[in-house]
């Protein structure tokens, strides 16, 4: 993407590359101020649904990705999470999406959060992805630390190439291809 050729992402949006989609940005709800979403300069702020995995340590759980057990995750459903201090949360996005061919994402949080000491963590969407981001969020400060559902909590920037992938997400068969909920790790 070259500079000028910003607005080629609602188009792509229009397709169906990002469902909802908010062609502008979004600050103010109902005269409240949020954590911004919807379409920015060469990117797109995602929001986060409520419903997130906070991990817990009830159970001694060691946190193996060959070996995930879910019982290390407390559901909830909330328009505020708490994340205690020092630990995470798996989350998932508002937006569902199907990237292109041709198109190759990052996913940053958002400085909001970063300011706090809560960060972000999201893989690339690679070519023909398609689902609800998972969405790691980690509190690394010594407080408990409060995300707001249906606001902003990442940015997605896009990288769209001038010749198509010879091998996509899909054509690999890629195990995180259509999540719908918050998925754990899969091996």
């Amino acid at each position: 993407m070259s500079l000028g050729e910003d607005r080629w992402i609602e188009k792509l949006a229009q397709e169906g590359m990002i469902e909802p989609f908010v062609p502008h940005q979004v600050k103010e709800v109902e005269g409240k101020k949020i954590v911004s979403y919807g379409l920015s300069s060469y990117g797109y702020d995602i929001r986060v649904a409520n419903h997130f995995k906070v991990f817990t340590n009830v159970y001694n759980s060691i946190v193996d990705p060959k070996n995930f057990t879910e019982d290390a995750f407390v559901d909830i459903h909330a328009d505020e999470c708490l994340i205690p201090p020092n630990s995470f949360a798996l989350a998932r996005s508002v937006e569902y999406f199907r990237i292109p061919r041709n198109v190759l994402t990052l996913c940053l949080g958002k400085s909001t959060y970063a300011r706090c000491g809560i960060i972000v963590n999201v893989t690339p969407f690679e070519p023909e992805w398609e689902g609800h981001v998972t969405i790691e969020i980690s509190n690394t400060t010594p407080l408990p630390a409060k995300i707001y559902a249906n606001e902003g909590i990442a940015q997605v920037i896009f990288f769209q190439a001038s010749n198509v992938c010879q091998v996509s997400y899909a054509d690999r068969g890629g195990k995180y291809q259509k999540q719908t909920g918050i998925t754990v790790p899969i091996v």
